[in-house]
């Protein structure tokens, strides 16, 4: 009997392990941080990837291999008291290239508007429907994010329940007023990125997020030429919304993510469509000056 319940012990926890979604790999830099309790920081660092980790997101059941691939770089600038906590922070997630070992970054962001309060070994409290604490609040927030990036890469707008959830952390936290959810002030924080997805008049940029990775990338490999006249395409798109949004950070975050591969996939092919690709990238992200080598072979 005693072997039985083991068995199903470990059964369990194996299937519990399997579902989850996420596999955040979580960092924090306090080298800016006078202090003699240095091990909070390590702290954080277990605490925050077990809660983004081990949290079941969806109704979904994940293999070991099909979780998805992030990372969270907390960089604390202050600590104004004990506990309390200033920082920015850089999401990153990633995606398999179907027939390739190559991956993807599906969501690049810069959050510069981390407030939160930490006590090592507390145990961090969330609830979808109510704001409980800033860092969960924030932490959930991107999980989402990543989910519907995620799911919205392997079919047209597939990720629409995770962008409502995000969007509701967000109207959940308006209550708190904390820096980063605000919806004045700042067209680049937590507010302004959710709104961005879930304009309707940027639901292009959504899709195009399917036609790129499924219809593009998984299919490179066999026909280049085909996959980079689907991305020309998706950068005329997302060039049709930059001119109502200039300063959408929907847009700004798609060429955080892809500046470098759009380089690489129109650095060789018919020289027309480079030269088109190569036009729009230039206008829409003039601050970058990788996109000369898409012209330059």
């Amino acid at each position: 009997m005693r072997k039985l319940f083991i068995l199903v012990f470990f059964i369990s926890i194996s299937s519990l392990l399997l579902g989850q979604e996420l596999n955040f790999k979580v960092t924090v830099n306090a080298e800016q941080i006078q202090t003699t309790d240095r091990g909070v920081f390590k702290d954080m660092e277990r605490a925050f990837a077990n809660f983004l980790n081990t949290r079941k997101w969806t109704n979904d059941s994940y293999k070991n291999h099909e979780r998805i691939n992030c990372s969270l770089f907390l960089n604390i600038s202050k600590m104004p008291s004990i506990g309390n906590f200033v920082a920015n922070v850089q999401i990153t997630a990633a995606r398999p290239i179907y027939n390739s070992n190559y991956e993807t970054v599906l969501f690049n962001f810069a959050d510069r508007d981390w407030e939160f309060e930490y006590i090592e070994s507390l145990p961090l409290e969330y609830n979808d429907n109510t704001y409980i604490a800033n860092l969960t609040s924030m932490l959930a927030f991107y999980a989402y994010v990543v989910l519907a990036m995620d799911y919205d890469s392997f079919s047209e707008m597939g990720g629409s329940s995770y962008v409502q959830r995000a969007l509701i952390v967000v109207n959940n936290a308006q209550t708190a007023n904390r820096a980063g959810w605000a919806a004045l002030g700042n067209n680049r924080n937590r507010y302004a990125l959710i709104e961005n997805m879930n304009n309707p008049q940027m639901v292009d940029i959504r899709k195009s997020t399917y036609r790129y990775h499924r219809l593009a990338l998984d299919t490179f490999d066999k026909s280049p030429d085909q996959s980079r006249e689907i991305v020309l395409g998706i950068l005329k798109e997302i060039k049709k919304v930059w001119t109502i949004y200039p300063n959408s950070i929907f847009v700004i975050s798609f060429f955080d993510a892809k500046a470098s591969e759009l380089v690489n996939i129109f650095s060789e092919g018919n020289l027309q469509v480079r030269r088109e690709a190569y036009d729009i990238l230039t206008s829409l992200d003039p601050k970058r000056n990788i996109y000369q080598k898409i012209v330059s072979n």
